[in-house]
């Protein structure tokens, strides 16, 4: 549920209410600094007490939103241990920066890559902002695939329409699966035997790449589409 923010005098019945109706996640706009996450944290806490919801059951993701925000990444990742990731959010991102949303990405780069390597550092998600072309569903595609390429998460959606699009790019194909099961293999294989780098399908591989394998069955799995392959 996303609340309204906390420069505004309906957030605390916004959270009252979501924590109330048990949701299991609140998301804060505007957050610019860890007193911000900590602000809500507060009053999440205090409203679970109240309505005898398991304590830490609710928990946070920030929107960043401004400059400030970026550049206060660190500290708004680790202020809570109920944040679970942050989320770019491009309209008000960058009219702070006296830009517009070109369609090119290139207004949101800096972002997005300050973004994904303070996330991976600081151990929690990211997701990126919402595609409001909705009609234009190869420039959703085309934008998914390139933030999914930079190593986000997810992406945030405003229609049902765009769910199957975003799935569609974060679902590994058979592909991608089979090559992930050869790694894995090889790395286990190869490691047993005092082997550390090697090739695979031509390609070069370490146990760098074991971890990445990994991620990729697991996503598999968790997407329905996996599927042993006994040669792999």
């Amino acid at each position: 549920v996303r609340i309204n923010g906390i420069d505004t005098p309906f957030w605390k019945e916004d959270i009252r209410c979501a924590v109330y109706a048990g949701c299991d996640s609140i998301r804060i706009p505007k957050t610019e600094s860890a007193e911000d996450v900590q602000a809500v944290e507060a009053e999440v806490l205090k409203t679970e007490k109240e309505a005898g919801v398991e304590e830490g059951h609710t928990l946070l993701m920030a929107a960043i939103e401004s400059a400030k925000g970026v550049i206060n990444l660190k500290e708004i990742c680790t202020a809570s241990s109920r944040l679970f990731g942050v989320a770019l959010s491009a309209g008000d991102y960058t009219k702070d920066l006296h830009t517009v949303i070109t369609g090119t990405g290139v207004e949101l780069s800096g972002a997005r890559q300050l973004m994904v390597i303070t996330a991976r550092a600081t151990g929690v998600q990211c997701f990126d902002t919402v595609y409001t072309s909705l009609d234009n569903m190869e420039g959703l595609k085309a934008e998914t695939k390139l933030i999914h390429d930079m190593g986000f998460d997810g992406k945030s959606i405003i229609n049902p329409r765009q769910i199957p699009v975003v799935h569609e790019v974060y679902t590994p194909s058979q592909d991608d699966i089979i090559f992930a099961q050869k790694v894995v293999k090889e790395i286990d294989e190869k490691r047993a035997q005092g082997i550390g780098v090697f090739t695979v399908d031509g390609k070069m591989i370490d146990v760098a790449f074991y971890d990445g394998a990994k991620r990729t069955i697991a996503l598999a799995k968790a997407a329905g589409v996996y599927q042993e392959v006994d040669n792999a």
